[in-house]
């Protein structure tokens, strides 16, 4: 299937887990993919994996310098936008009391200012028919201990969803959000935990989890990239949950 033919998306966070997976496939299906990531060294290898229709550049989302070059530098490739997936972003996870100004920032920063300033500056290249994808989590909608920070945080990305829609409407840019539930993906790199006690969390998940599995991340690209597709072209201003019913079944 050639769905995306001559077609460009830009994929924030692309280096790893959802975002590759859903470049992957976008390339797969006949197009060209830019990703992003925070280093030289995740983003050439992720490149080098894509093969000839992947582009890399190196911006970290929670840093407005290289928000603010990212259109520039998006430029040099194509001066058109087909997909914005918008799903760079991690988790940091803590107890109320020891949630410091650090963490919180970090988190609002990459996952809220950074989503919308992508956007912002990405808005320029995108033209009627195209499609803007966020990234949200079931968290928004479930109340889960440790996870207050990183679960406002992505509240407020799932506000945009609507907002955006709203406004982009006349524009003929469709915004959508996908919802992922627990997804084998590298969250938990960034909570401190050692390898053992990563594996231990992930199985003290799964059985909470209706399908009894983690999700692949490829199961979130093909839900990316249906919202993206012509066959979601009357689907505007909507969050596709892709979590094994856990947001519903507990």
């Amino acid at each position: 299937m050639q769905r995306f033919k001559d077609k460009f998306a830009l994929i924030t966070g692309g280096t790893n887990g959802m975002g590759f997976a859903t470049a992957q496939q976008f390339i797969n299906e006949g197009g060209k993919a830019i990703i992003t990531g925070r280093s030289d060294e995740t983003v050439n290898k992720a490149v080098e994996k894509l093969g000839t229709n992947a582009f890399g550049i190196v911006s970290n989302a929670g840093n407005m310098k290289d928000i603010l070059l990212l259109q520039e530098q998006v430029k040099q490739y194509t001066d058109n936008i087909d997909l914005l997936f918008a799903n760079a972003g991690y988790g940091k996870f803590a107890p109320i009391e020891y949630v410091d100004e650090t963490h919180f920032d970090e988190l609002f920063n990459t996952l809220v200012k950074g989503t919308f300033f992508t956007v912002q500056q990405i808005l320029p290249l995108m033209k009627s028919g195209s499609a803007i994808i966020l990234n949200t989590s079931v968290v928004t909608g479930m109340g889960m201990q440790n996870f207050s920070v990183y679960s406002s945080a992505k509240s407020a990305v799932q506000s945009f969803i609507k907002t955006f829609a709203s406004e982009l409407t006349e524009k003929g840019i469709r915004v959508n959000g996908v919802s992922p539930g627990h997804i084998k993906t590298n969250i938990f790199n960034n909570t401190g935990l050692n390898s053992e006690q990563i594996e231990g969390a992930v199985q003290s998940i799964i059985p909470t989890i209706p399908f009894k599995r983690f999700g692949e991340p490829s199961e979130i690209a093909n839900a990316v990239l249906f919202l993206a597709s012509q066959e979601a072209s009357y689907v505007h201003g909507t969050e596709l949950t892709v979590d094994a019913g856990i947001s519903v079944i507990r």
